[in-house]
């Protein structure tokens, strides 16, 4: 198996609903996010999924909400939490790059995973359904 990785960053306000603590209030962050795609086979290059595709991909998606107070955004349901965020910007990938959809018992490569980082410290995963 095989898996490569790109990043991006962003920076957004949010607050938490429902929360009770200091992010009840808005405030922001500088967001990292990993994507990644594994896959069992090799095209004839010698490549599992082209890096700069892949990162064009994710910089669009990361542009289309940086810069933004995220409770704006109606897939978060009011409440953009770092899982709702690494949800959000898996599904965009994936309307981005159909291609990277995961097919089962298929070798192609798939979006696996989407990382969101609030601090260096903080990560929340979403990960392709198996």
């Amino acid at each position: 198996m095989f898996e490569v990785r790109v990043e991006a960053d962003f920076c957004a306000a949010h607050f938490l609903q429902n929360y009770h603590g200091k992010c009840e209030n808005l405030h922001g962050h500088n967001y990292k996010v990993y994507a990644h795609v594994k896959g069992s086979s090799l095209n004839e290059g010698g490549i599992l999924f082209d890096f700069s595709d892949f990162k064009k991909a994710l910089r669009q998606v990361c542009d289309s909400i940086d810069h933004t107070n995220l409770n704006d955004i109606a897939d978060f349901y009011q409440n953009p939490s770092a899982e709702r965020i690494a949800m959000y910007i898996f599904n965009k990938l994936l309307e981005q790059v159909p291609a990277l959809k995961k097919v089962e018992n298929s070798r192609k490569p798939y979006l696996f995973a989407v990382d969101v980082y609030e601090t260096a410290t903080s990560r929340a995963r979403y990960i392709a359904d198996l």
